[in-house]
């Protein structure tokens, strides 16, 4: 691992000495998304605290643990519980397992969010593909010194969330009956909700939907030349109207709703790969 950063070499040097097999895929879990986890045969649970400098993750919703198994026969490594910028961990931290996925072997991330829904065409409880990101208003976990190890300094976005894998998802989820849009992810810091300006600009910007979370992770994914694919699902709308507020119980209520249709989309996806 020569040129690689002493914290994630231990940390990926422990997580080989603990499991059987290697991951192929590496699959992000977001807010109130973490059942998914239940559709793999598990080999072992690795729980974020006992890897070294591995980040910890605190939000109700996120078990915080990888889970390594199989999935169709492909072998993956599933992040319940995933890292946020608002947690107070830096840009770099919360993309921290994106590298450490990356080495472990890896070549492609599939991720999911709970997100808020800003176009009109957006309902509660829908699917939307992301087909690309708008990340001004977050940090990019790049800034400090290159890791010519993992990617160049100044890398392509153009292709950020993969093609190919967009229109697989489109073709299964026709074959499963599985309604689905498609979307522009507009990334902020959180943990606030927005301001009813703030919904507008976003909209105004060329935002679709609204969340705190993914855009690190696709930067540092991207970087390290994995392919990517990412799911939101609407859990609210941001109306930013004063009697309709909006809760993280019912962001964790909505996506437990629409979970099932992520699921099923989610496997065939992966048996795709």
């Amino acid at each position: 691992m020569s040129g690689i950063p002493e914290k994630i070499v231990e940390a990926v040097s422990y997580i080989r000495g603990s499991v059987d097999h290697l991951p192929q895929i590496g699959i992000i879990l977001g807010s109130g998304l973490g059942n998914f986890a239940h559709e793999v045969t598990i080999e072992k649970e690795i729980p974020y605290t006992d890897i070294p400098h591995f980040p910890a993750s605190s939000v109700t919703g996120h078990a915080g643990k990888l889970i390594f198994g199989r999935i169709e026969q492909k072998q993956v490594v599933v992040m319940a519980g995933r890292l946020h910028y608002y947690e107070g961990h830096t840009a770099a931290g919360v993309a921290f397992p994106i590298r450490v996925m990356k080495l472990l072997g890896i070549h492609t991330l599939l991720l999911s969010n709970a997100a808020g829904g800003v176009a009109p065409h957006l309902f509660v409880g829908d699917l939307m593909i992301i087909t690309d990101h708008i990340s001004l208003f977050t940090e990019n976990p790049l800034v400090g010194r290159n890791e010519d190890a993992f990617g160049p300094r100044f890398p392509d976005m153009t292709e950020a969330y993969s093609k190919s894998l967009i229109e697989k998802a489109k073709s299964i989820a026709a074959e499963l009956r599985i309604p689905l849009k498609e979307g522009v992810y507009f990334g902020v810091t959180g943990p606030s909700f927005e301001t009813p300006a703030e919904y507008r600009m976003i909209k105004a910007l060329g935002g679709d939907a609204v969340g705190m979370s993914t855009i690190q992770e696709v930067i540092l994914a991207t970087h390290a030349g994995l392919k990517v694919f990412g799911l939101s699902i609407i859990t609210d709308l941001g109306l930013g109207e004063a009697n309709n507020p909006i809760t993280h119980k019912e962001v964790l209520a909505a996506a437990a709703t629409a979970e099932p249709s992520m699921t099923a989309l989610f496997k065939a996806l992966v048996k795709a790969i």
